[in-house]
């Protein structure tokens, strides 16, 4: 299953040279279902879900929209005039336009709205458990894919010494939900993102249906058992990690991901992306101990034939709001235990002019979103829209950062996830708090 890169490719040189992160050891084929009840350490699903929920902190959702997403398409400011000035070609009609509503922008209040590929987020966004923040990003003005990716996950700006991302230094500082479990956060990919690097017991699985140690049903449930056996006799810290691994090899195939049927009559699409937010779904209501799952959606470098009303871009924002519609469905309006916050970001936007190829490209402001019960939602977030007009544009181009993104997931980090080290979580960084949760 493939996660992390773009679908399509949209022409930028850089965003198509990144390589894929690989984990070596995560096997691809291969299943120990059939033999797990045998080789299940006895004593693990007994004391992981037995354990009582002694913390109120909810469970993160964490999405990266890699490529640089546009947020003007994703979220319309269809009262500011200039936008349509600087997209002829590419904008989304305003909400009153004459015309058909399959291309009419849905408003959610006098001045933004979604277009209609997005229209599977607008029960979250009317529930007031959506909140959409514009104007969004980071005040360093870097354009680079893997840079600001890897600021933005990190937490910090122009800093190489700094490794461990931004929710593994939280994971680190805080207990966990359960003490015993072997798996506290996992990124669905092929290797586990910036983000989530310096979180204990947290490992990258790119299909947690599919997580073995390979070979057949047979040899790869012997294989587990020994090694379980073998790591079990010696407590160094490598071995402690070594049996959390294979450990959590086990409690993976007791999870019955194949089976697991959404509740309210969600509908997950057919997707990498659809079908990786199932499988968060399916850990979060196994009740195995996951605080934190990252999830990344590729597809929004749209230098080229970006065409928001049908083509590369509406399939894209389609994706991406019909698959976190469902979860919201299946999960965030469900939980009894534990709360559920998702939240999604990007690098940078895209410029606020249309391009010779109808496309877009590199920017700097864009959108980021939270969703949940948590979550002071029904609204659009801006601290002063700063305009679309040539002379309100960074460098006559960009819509201007007018809110770090650290302001709004340090308010989640500390009223929703229990933090009291914010300093730790985001070094250098004195967020403001903005009223983003409840």
């Amino acid at each position: 299953m493939t996660i992390h890169l773009d679908e399509e490719d949209c022409g930028c040189t850089e965003y198509r040279e990144l390589s894929r992160r690989q984990f070596v050891g995560t096997a691809a084929t291969g299943s120990v279902a059939a033999v797990a009840a045998a080789y299940f350490p006895a004593w693990l699903p007994k004391v992981v879900l037995a354990e009582s929920h002694a913390s109120t902190r909810d469970v993160i959702l964490s999405v990266f929209m890699r490529g640089g997403a546009d947020g003007l398409s994703l979220c319309v400011p269809f009262g500011d005039p200039a936008y349509y000035t600087g997209r002829s070609t590419i904008a989304i009609p305003r909400p009153d336009a004459a015309g058909t509503t399959t291309t009419k922008g849905i408003a959610l209040d006098n001045f933004f709205a979604f277009p209609q590929a997005m229209a599977g987020l607008v029960p979250a966004f009317t529930a007031q458990d959506l909140l959409v923040v514009h104007a969004t990003g980071q005040f360093n003005n870097s354009r680079s894919h893997f840079d600001a990716q890897r600021y933005m996950e990190v937490g910090k700006p122009n800093d190489p010494a700094l490794v461990t991302g931004w929710l593994g230094r939280h994971l680190a500082t805080v207990p966990p939900l359960r003490s015993n479990a072997p798996l506290r956060a996992l990124g669905l990919a092929a290797g586990l993102q910036k983000s989530l690097v310096g979180a204990p017991k947290t490992l990258p699985i790119s299909n947690p249906a599919n997580f073995s140690l390979g070979g057949t049903a047979a040899t790869s449930g012997s294989r587990l058992a020994f090694l379980q056996n073998d790591y079990s006799t010696a407590s160094d810290p490598v071995h402690a990690a070594a049996l959390d691994a294979t450990n959590t090899v086990a409690l993976l195939a007791t999870v019955g991901f194949a089976s697991y049927k959404p509740a309210n009559g969600a509908v997950y699409p057919n997707t990498s992306f659809g079908n990786a937010l199932k499988s968060v779904a399916a850990l979060i209501k196994a009740d195995i101990g996951i605080e934190a799952a990252q999830v990344d959606i590729g597809g929004w470098d749209t230098h080229s034939a970006q065409d928001p009303l049908f083509g590369s871009m509406y399939r894209t924002m389609q994706d991406f709001s019909n698959s976190l519609a469902a979860f919201y469905a299946d999960v965030i309006t469900t939980a009894t235990t534990n709360g559920v916050t998702a939240v999604a970001v990007s690098e940078f936007g895209r410029n606020a002019r249309e391009n010779g190829s109808n496309g877009t490209d590199h920017g700097r402001g864009t959108v980021m979103f939270a969703m949940g019960k948590n979550i002071a939602g029904g609204r659009v977030m801006v601290n002063s829209w700063p305009g679309l007009a040539q002379a309100n544009l960074e460098n006559g181009q960009d819509l201007k950062v007018t809110i770090d993104y650290r302001d709004i997931l340090a308010e989640i980090v500390q009223n929703r996830l229990g933090s009291t080290s914010l300093p730790t979580v985001f070094p250098g960084w004195t967020a403001t708090m903005r009223g983003a949760t409840r």
